[in-house]
């Protein structure tokens, strides 16, 4: 796990952001950042529990789907999630 790792300079890669419904506090978006972070291609998470979005940048081309992100946040505990826009 890696909790409380934060970057602070933009990444290069794809950026992708994703509705999450049922956070309560910063912890849930920590659980939901390090599930992402543990998928390869992932680069970064960063979830911000009152928008309710989590901004995930991936590796150029890294090939990680949708649908694996949705996923890990499942993973992370009984929260949903859905590609923003």
């Amino acid at each position: 796990m890696k909790l409380f790792k934060r970057k602070k300079e933009p990444e290069p890669g794809q950026r992708l952001v994703l509705v999450v419904e049922g956070m309560h506090c910063s912890s849930c978006g920590l659980l939901i950042d390090d599930e992402l972070e543990d998928i390869p291609g992932v680069r970064s998470s960063t979830t911000d529990v009152h928008s309710g979005r989590t901004t995930v940048r991936l590796e150029e081309g890294s090939g990680v789907d949708t649908v694996a992100l949705v996923a890990a946040v499942r993973r992370a505990g009984d929260y949903r999630a859905r590609p923003a826009g």
